[in-house]
Formats: structure tokens, sequence, C-alpha cells
């Protein structure tokens, strides 16, 4: 058995020795294949391949060989590019074979950021004889990062020479090449710089002629200083104009056709404006002053008209002209110092004795008098007056010299007399009687109007009868309206009424006709 089983136990060592014994020279691999003797197992562990080791362990022809001494083994020489592996220790099994490494995933690359885009609208703002200059628009593009700046080249014309005029990039959109000859042709272009490069350049289609363009004087008056320049006294002055021309032109300041007092006024130019400057004005520095610029006999004029105002003096005169009832009347002279600016009107206050308070009764009176009323019966009151002008109210007033007290005053009633008019008419009926036909047993009235004055007296009859006392009749007269009433009358009261009336003056009758019918 054990015999058989020895070979068995060592089939697998071929396997093992092709798997792990590459890097092991073929001369070293020809003694491992037959068994070595106990006695030269010891000497030969360290030189003996990791291979031999799995067969030793196998089988029961294992206590044939003694275990080895536990030292390590003999490094294994390796050839290029191999790897060594560790071999397990002597009667251990085999380690099983280790799976393949997995390869890790290549991370995806970054995406560059591209450069910025090419520089918009660039164009030519000015040329002179030895300059000119450039504006032109941000790129719409400028990338995470920003601008670093714009570089620009210039390069002449019939050369491929281009050359850098900034040494490190700048971030203004206008730039001024100095130092150039007059008659040359410029080729440039500009170009935007950030951290991931650069951009396309933006290039003139035409080259530049350095020359001076000549061009009129020509003055840009401000819209405000178009008309009067108001300012108060001790008020600084300080006006810029603008103007225009080329080559630089001549500037020139005259007030009334004489030069400038430079002791109070200062003129700063420059090539493109004129500053006109009075540290503190005086009314003596009103007037109009005349601009002049010129170039080479062309000329360009304007006129700039300075006011410089102050608080006016208060009026001149004021008095009372008059009291009367709840009233004053006020009169007073314009002030003799106008402040150098026309008078608006004037204020108007009255104080009364009692409360010795100011109170304004009237403002921007335009008129040098006025009317006071409404005052109070028995105050006692004063009076004064402001001049104003656009700067404002005068430092002091006019006060009137005296005072005004009003006094109640006594009223007595006079009827008034009418004259008498003669009223006296005679008798005269304004509304006659009218026949009737009453119902017997029935009451009736007869009406008519009458006026007179004196009042005339009123006769009834019956047939040309007097009625007198009877108590079948009621006779009645009201502001000149006459009734008679006829009691239930009978058969026989029928017949022709009259009524007279009759005063010193005259006499009037109306007469009618009444019927009295009988029951139905």
């Amino acid at each position: 058995m054990t015999g058989k089983t020895a070979p068995s136990a060592k089939k697998p060592a071929p396997a093992a020795a092709k798997k792990k014994s590459a890097p092991v020279p073929k001369e070293e691999a020809a003694p491992k294949a037959a068994p070595a003797p106990k006695e030269e197992a010891a000497s030969k562990e360290e030189a003996a391949p990791k291979e031999e080791a799995a067969p030793a362990a196998e089988g029961p022809s294992a206590p044939e060989q003694p275990p080895a001494p536990t030292e390590e083994p003999a490094p294994v020489p390796k050839e290029a590019g191999a790897e060594a592996t560790p071999a397990p220790a002597e009667g251990s099994p085999a380690p099983p074979a280790e799976p393949p490494a997995l390869t890790p995933e290549p991370k995806p690359e970054k995406p560059k950021e591209e450069p910025p885009s090419c520089p918009l609208s660039l164009a030519v703002e000015e040329v002179s004889e030895n300059s000119f200059t450039l504006t032109w628009k941000a790129p719409e593009q400028t990338g995470r990062a920003g601008l670093d700046g714009y570089v620009v080249e210039i390069c002449k014309d019939g050369s491929s020479d281009w050359k850098a005029v900034n040494q490190e990039p700048f971030l203004s959109t206008r730039y001024t090449i100095p130092n150039l000859s007059s008659g040359d042709k410029i080729h440039v272009r500009v170009v935007a710089v950030s951290a991931s490069g650069a951009s396309v350049p933006a290039t003139l289609e035409q080259p530049v002629l350095i020359r001076e363009i000549l061009q009129l004087p020509k003055i840009r008056m401000p819209r405000h200083l178009r008309e009067t320049f108001i300012k108060h006294v001790g008020d600084a002055v300080n006006i810029m104009i603008p103007f225009q021309g080329k080559p630089q032109p001549k500037v020139s300041w005259t007030k009334g056709g004489q030069p400038l007092d430079t002791n109070r006024i200062n003129i700063r130019n420059t090539a493109r404006d004129t500053i006109f400057y009075i540290r503190q004005a005086q009314r003596g520095d009103s007037g109009k002053y005349e601009l002049t610029v010129h170039i080479n006999g062309a000329e360009d004029k304007a006129t700039l008209d300075i006011q410089v105002i102050e608080p006016p003096g208060p009026p001149q005169n004021l008095k009372l002209v008059d009291v009367w009832g709840f009233n004053v009347a006020l009169e007073w002279t314009p002030p003799v110092d106008n402040g150098n600016s026309e008078i608006k009107g004037y204020r108007v206050q009255k104080s009364d004795k009692k409360s010795g308070k100011w109170f304004t009764v009237l403002e921007r009176c335009t008129r040098t008098s006025c009317t006071i009323s409404d005052l109070i019966i028995g105050n006692t009151y004063s009076f004064r007056v402001f001049s104003e002008n656009i700067c404002g109210l005068s430092d002091s007033a006019a006060i009137a010299s005296g005072v005004a007290h009003i006094e109640k005053t006594k009223t007595t009633y006079q009827q008034e007399k009418i004259p008498q008019r003669d009223m006296m008419e005679p008798p005269k009926f304004t509304q006659p009687l009218t026949d009737r036909t009453t119902t017997r047993g029935y009451s009736t009235h007869l009406f008519c109007s009458v006026r007179g004055f004196p009042q005339p007296k009123i006769i009834w009859l019956k047939n040309q009868m007097e009625i007198r006392e009877d108590p079948k009749y009621i006779a009645l007269i009201d502001q000149g309206v006459c009734s008679l009433e006829i009691r239930k009358p009978g058969p026989f009261d029928g017949g022709v009424y009259t009524c007279k009336a009759v005063n010193p003056l005259g006499e009037a009758s109306v007469d009618c006709r009444l019927d009295v019918k009988g029951e139905i």
C-alpha cells in the first residue's frame, strides 16, 4: 500500500512545478523530480524549490521523510518582468490559485476650458501726428476664470513682424499707442488673455495712417450755462466748458474786451476743456465773459453771463396813511439796494401791543402800499415790511414810526324819513256781485270786493230798499271783501240786491238778482 500510494502522491508535483517554478532555471529543475535521501534532506532544503514541499507532505509516505527545519527558503532568482510568489511552509497544503487581479477603470479626463472669444467692435477713436487711440468691447465669452486682460499688437504695413505694445495684460477697453512716426501705416490687433489661453485676435481691416487730422474749433457750452448763471455772494464759482479742435486750439477769456483779473479769477486749460474758477464770488464779478477758441485763423466764441446776488436792503419811508374802523392803510418806497436782483415783492407783518409777537398778514405784495383789515377793537398795532428778491428776504425790516389804535366807534340810528303819499281814492268795486239761484230753506251768500280811501261805508239794499238791522241778514267786510248772508231764504226773499260803497270822495254800487226755488 505504501509503495503504491507514494507514486500517486507525487503526481501533482509536476503540475505545481508548472505553476510556480517558472522563474527557476532549467538546470535546477532536474534534481527536483527524484526524491532526495533522508540524510541529504536537511542540506538540500534551502536550495530546493518551493514546489518540492507539496508532494512531500501528501500521502501516507510522509513518515518516511522527516520534517524540514524551520528556516526561510533561499531566494529564487527571477526572470525579468516576473513576480515572486511566497512559498507555503513545508508540510502545509498548497494555497488555492489566486483570482486574476481587476484592472481599475480609467478616470474620465476633465474637459479643457476654452479660451475667451474674440474682442468686439474694435475701432479707432482718435489719430494724431504720433499716436492713435483704440476702443473695443469685451468678448461675449470670458470663461470661468475671467479675463486677465488684453494685449495690443501692432505691425507696420508690408511687414509680418507683430510686436506687443503693452508688457502686461490690462483690463481697460481703451488704449493709446504712442511714439509712432507720422506717415506710417500701422496694422493693429487686440487679443483677450485668460488662464485658459488667448482668444482669436480682433484685427482692423485697414491699416491706420498716422497723420494729424484737422478739426475746426467748436465750443460745447453746457445747457445750464446758456442762460444767466446765478450765484450768491461768497459762493465758489467752478465752471468747466468743453471744446474741440485739432491741432490743439488756443483758449482766451475776456470781460468787456479786457483780460481777466488773475488775482480773482483762475483759468486752467486742457486739450479738451477750460475751467473757470472763482474762490469767493463778489457782486463785482457779475457780468458777461467772452470765451474764444481759435486755430490758425478759425475761431469759435461763446458768452458766459454770471450774476452774483445777495439779499436786498429794507424798504424806505414806511408810514401809516390812515386808520379807520378795523382797517389800516400803509405806504413805503422800494429799497435803495436790491441785492443785484429784481425785487419780487414785500412781506408785511403786524404786532399787537398785548402779545408783542409778529404775524405775517401779506406775502409777496407786489405794490408799495397795502390795506390791512380785520383788526381787533381795543388793540394797538405796530407794522413792519421786508423786501424780497430771488435770494430771499432782506436782513432787516422797515418799521412804521407810528402805531394804530383801533377804537370802538359810537353809532346812532337815524330813522329814514319816508315821504307821505296821497292815498285818497273814491270807492271802486274790483269784483262785482253775480246772479245766484238758491233753494228755499238753505242759507246763501253774496260776495263782492271794493277799494277806496278813506275806507268806504257799505250799504246793502233789496229792491232799492235799505236793509237795516234785520236778523235774517248778516253783512260783513274784511280787507275790502264784502259779504251778505241770507239765512234760510223764502219765496219773498228773492229780488234785486244792491251793494253801495260811499266815502267823502264819492260812491259806487253793484247789484245782482237772487232767485229762490221751492224744495224739489
